[in-house]
């Protein structure tokens, strides 16, 4: 049986880590695309001569044309403008949304019947877009973003309480900006309440709230915590796991639940827009919703964050994207 082919857009640092991480998972061949030449043959070629060391053994090319992702079974792409210090990630917009209604030209012109992963930001609306301009289905056009939120709110978590993280179950749904929303009601210790355990630490429910509402501001606005301390660029380890997640899932039909930006039919009350929900992902990329109730103040916040999701689609379109 022939391995199954990965192609990764855009050859910066998520683009050389996810190419890393796919040859030593041995979960398919690597082609790495960038507009920038030399560059993706560089990265390839150096994480292919560690193939010895790591006891990998993929074929990894690089290249810098569209052509040669011609076969891919999935996509992931990370081409687009890095989030630099004090700019938010709608500053993005216009220059990302030119690269990447390029890249969905080339990606539905050589790779039409692949799986589509994004991480580009401004997420949302870039995954919009490229579905748009693909005209793939939805279950093919998916965004990385809730599997990154949720492992940064289970690492705060795991802190916090001085336990694995390897026991946290968390997840954030909504859009991938600073409305996003960490589900508190539902975070366990291998089903324990967080705030169970909090309220037992600190012996006081409000102290145990406060810690609480400081985790999840946290969450929110942990990309740009880290853009703050590198100075230079945005996080790219994070983004490139949680991507190969997802991928492993889909490539291994896996079906696992993970929370990922997904287009919406009525779940949660929302159709027609791509938000972050848990969905189950297998052969056929997006292959269900989980859809389930939420209270009235979470209801009130994925509102808020769809809002946010949906002026930024139209803040896309007033554009001419």
């Amino acid at each position: 049986m022939s391995r199954k082919k990965i192609a990764l857009i855009g050859g910066g640092q998520i683009g050389g880590v996810l190419a890393q991480l796919t040859a030593q998972k041995e979960l398919a061949d690597v082609v790495l695309f960038d507009i920038v030449e030399d560059l993706p043959q560089g990265k390839t070629l150096d994480i292919a001569e560690a193939s010895r060391v790591d006891g990998f053994d993929v074929q990894l090319r690089g290249t810098n044309e569209y052509k040669d992702i011609e076969g891919s079974d999935l996509v992931i792409i990370t081409a687009g403008l890095p989030r630099k210090p004090g700019m938010s990630r709608d500053d993005l917009l216009t220059t990302n949304a030119k690269i990447m209604k390029t890249v969905a030209e080339g990606v539905k012109e050589f790779a039409p019947n692949s799986i589509v992963i994004i991480i580009s930001n401004p997420l949302d609306a870039m995954v919009t877009l490229f579905k748009k301009v693909s005209g793939f289905p939805a279950n093919r056009v998916m965004g990385q973003a809730g599997v990154l939120d949720s492992s940064r709110f289970a690492s705060f978590i795991a802190w916090e309480l001085g336990i694995s993280v390897k026991d946290i179950n968390a997840m954030v749904l909504g859009g991938h900006g600073d409305t996003m929303v960490p589900i508190v009601r539902y975070s366990n210790v291998n089903g324990v309440p967080v705030m169970e355990l909090l309220e037992r630490k600190y012996n006081d429910k409000a102290k145990a709230k406060e810690i609480m509402d400081a985790m999840v501001q946290r969450t929110k606005m942990a990309g740009g915590e880290v853009v703050k301390l590198l100075k230079t660029g945005s996080a790219f380890y994070s983004p490139a796991s949680s991507a190969i997640a997802m991928a492993e899932s889909i490539l291994k039909d896996q079906k696992r639940v993970l929370p990922t930006c997904a287009l919406l039919n009525g779940e949660f009350g929302v159709s027609g827009y791509y938000v972050g929900v848990p969905v189950v992902l297998g052969s056929n990329g997006v292959e269900k919703i989980l859809d389930f109730e939420l209270d009235a103040e979470e209801q009130a916040a994925f509102d808020n964050s769809v809002n946010a999701v949906k002026s930024l689609v139209e803040d896309m379109e007033r554009l001419g994207f």
